[in-house]
């Protein structure tokens, strides 16, 4: 009877999946062009070796540095990102995460331990003169069940996480999981929702007239029901400041904005910023 419990479990969470990657393509769209801006500001930062946590379409690798290969390719720069891992958990959204990296000038292939069902084609053989970007199947929530493909590659330069940690169902273990997977002096580079910023927070660069107390309101009355439409989705977490009460960072460094886009936007506000890894 168990096994028979386990297989109704996976089939609906494989539902739930495919549900989120079909509106995920409409809403990433609109998503990216209200957060694109603040992206431009820390991504070129991103370098040496790299960990995505839950890049979804991972359609930012294009504000990553690039220049023109010697064959006439516009690629990533080999010399600022050495290579890429993707960790996802949803394998619904992997064809077009596999066709941003490539159009990016990654080679592109998959972690088949993580990932045994895999029927893709790496692309690692034919394109030797550019960045590996490894797909990855899993999350940071639980150090135990990190997929070891993961761990191999450890430790990080950077460390990227972009609208993730609101679905992540462990947050402050997943941070301390990056902590542990960076190297001293590594960055963990972040934009995230988060829950609206008090009235009167120094570090909000745009405040808009956002009436923080009242959507802040809103955003905690929503965020049971945000949590089952957004896939796990919690709009009202105080991110940023989970990322700055971290054990391990020698600085934390980033900013809160509230745009009025649209009215979905006024739920949604950001943080973004970036976490230097203590040294020693």
């Amino acid at each position: 009877m168990s096994g028979l419990y386990q297989g109704i479990s996976s089939t609906l969470s494989s539902i739930y999946d495919w549900i989120f990657k079909t509106l995920w393509v409409i809403e990433s769209e609109r998503n990216n062009a209200k957060v694109d801006v603040y992206r431009k500001m820390i991504w070129p930062e991103i370098s040496g070796k790299v960990l995505e946590v839950g890049p979804g379409f991972a359609e930012s690798l294009r504000f990553l540095n690039h220049v023109t290969l010697n064959d006439g390719t516009f690629a990533v720069d080999p010399n600022t990102i050495h290579s890429y891992t993707a960790l996802e958990p949803n394998p619904f959204l992997y064809s077009r995460l596999h066709a941003n990296a490539e159009s990016n000038g990654f080679c592109v292939q998959y972690d088949r331990k993580s990932y045994p069902e895999c029927t893709e084609v790496d692309t690692l053989a034919t394109r030797k003169n550019m960045v590996p970007f490894t797909i990855v199947r899993g999350t940071l929530d639980n150090f135990d069940k990190i997929p070891q493909a993961v761990l191999d590659g450890a430790p990080y330069d950077t460390i990227l996480t972009s609208f993730s940690l609101c679905t992540a169902k462990d947050p402050e273990a997943t941070i301390n999981n990056i902590i542990r997977l960076l190297k001293p002096g590594g960055a963990h580079v972040f934009i995230e929702h988060v829950r609206q910023p008090p009235p009167g927070d120094p570090l909000v660069i745009e405040d808009n007239n956002v009436n923080a107390v009242l959507w802040g309101k809103i955003q905690d009355w929503l965020a049971p029901a945000w949590s089952i439409a957004g896939h796990g989705c919690y709009i009202n977490r105080r991110t940023g400041e989970t990322i700055a009460k971290a054990q391990g960072w020698e600085s934390v460094e980033y900013k809160n904005v509230r745009p009025v886009i649209d009215l979905q936007s006024r739920i949604m506000p950001l943080s973004f910023g970036k976490a230097i890894k203590a040294k020693a």
